[in-house]
């Protein structure tokens, strides 16, 4: 007999998939915080509820979850990268960092991309499925109960690991809401970014979701040829679609705008596309985002010397576009998307 899985299920739903066996509705409220806030999966282990519901549950329910397949920690402490296996065997990214103000879980939401970044990891095996909510759920909730055996928690999500997350959009929406659930991680709407390579007809959903969470949008170039050639996905939107629907959000949500822009060395960061760039931007609702590219062996793309980046920053600021430089965690660890998996798949692989 084939189990349902109640993991990724709101409390609503949880009530009606157990409904028939007998449970009462308030009973899904309780097993969704056994789930997702004492990160409980045994039945029989959920000592509140009667034993003949336990039983009832286990011969009919399950609770899926992650086992770590591999896992690297930063020598500072402050950043963590697990590959985590799925129940179909497939694995993803999660990355947890740690921060003075608090900690921040970057979450997967697909194994692999169909994106084609020029200079990313999570592309080079393409894209396998997406993820449901509760898988990339599973994610958020193994780092924060990793996070509590060290007497702290998670308090904000990064959607942007492997994958497109609005090519996957209602699963991501499903866990965005979740996580906001009291039951679950009760964060709020405002301590959650989203990282699209541009997907203007999902930036639009999103925009009339009423979620205030923040959008960062993947530029990376200030022209449309040197964008196609970084990101494909600026053949179906250009530049122009993509500010455009990026403005319609900023008006939508109040919210500012994020635009990432990898410096590649010799590629998109000299002084005349750093004032392309502010041209684009000034007076929009926006902000940049400076990210030094990480280098991926099979890309041989580089990132630009600090001099570099700081004369890309001072073009920008003089501009009048408000930009920063990431700060960086977990370089000692290959942090980028992408990078520990595809280093456990290709070692697997020569074994083999």
């Amino acid at each position: 007999m084939t189990r349902t899985d109640l993991f990724g299920m709101t409390a609503g739903e949880i009530a009606a998939a157990v409904a028939p066996y007998g449970l009462e509705k308030y009973r899904g409220r309780q097993l969704a915080t056994w789930l997702y806030q004492r990160h409980v999966r045994d039945f029989a282990a959920m000592t509140d509820l009667p034993v003949k519901a336990r039983e009832v549950l286990a011969a009919h329910f399950t609770a899926g979850t992650v086992t770590v397949r591999a896992e690297q920690h930063a020598a500072d402490g402050a950043t963590s990268k697990f590959l985590l296996a799925l129940a179909d065997g497939l694995a993803v990214e999660t990355v947890l960092m740690v921060h003075d103000y608090g900690s921040s879980v970057c979450v997967s939401t697909q194994v692999g991309c169909a994106m084609g970044c020029a200079f990313c990891a999570s592309t080079l095996r393409g894209v396998e499925r997406d993820l449901t909510a509760g898988e990339i759920l599973a994610q958020a909730l193994y780092a924060d109960e990793y996070l509590r055996r060290r007497g702290a928690g998670v308090n904000s999500l990064v959607i942007m690991g492997s994958g497109e997350p609005l090519a996957n959009y209602d699963n991501v929406v499903k866990f965005i809401r979740l996580c906001h659930e009291p039951y679950c991680l009760g964060l709020s709407y405002r301590g959650v970014t989203l990282s699209t390579a541009g997907v203007v007809p999902g930036i639009d959903r999103l925009a009339a979701e009423g979620l205030p969470v923040t959008l960062a949008i993947s530029l990376h170039a200030p022209d449309d040829e040197l964008r196609t050639r970084l990101m494909p996905v600026n053949r179906t939107w250009p530049l122009a679609a993509v500010l455009a629907a990026g403005d319609r959000y900023a008006a939508a949500t109040g919210r500012r705008v994020t635009y990432e822009y990898a410096l590649i060395a010799g590629v998109n960061d000299g002084d005349a596309q750093a004032a392309a760039l502010a041209a684009l931007l000034k007076g929009r609702l926006a902000n940049v985002n400076l990210i030094p590219v990480n280098a991926v062996p099979e890309r041989g793309l580089l990132r630009p010397d600090a001099a570099r980046v700081k004369r890309f920053l001072a073009v920008l600021t003089a501009g009048r576009v408000n930009a920063t430089v990431r700060r960086e965690m977990g370089s000692d660890i290959s942090a980028a998307c992408g990078q520990l998996r595809h280093a456990v798949l290709a070692a697997e692989e020569r074994r083999e």
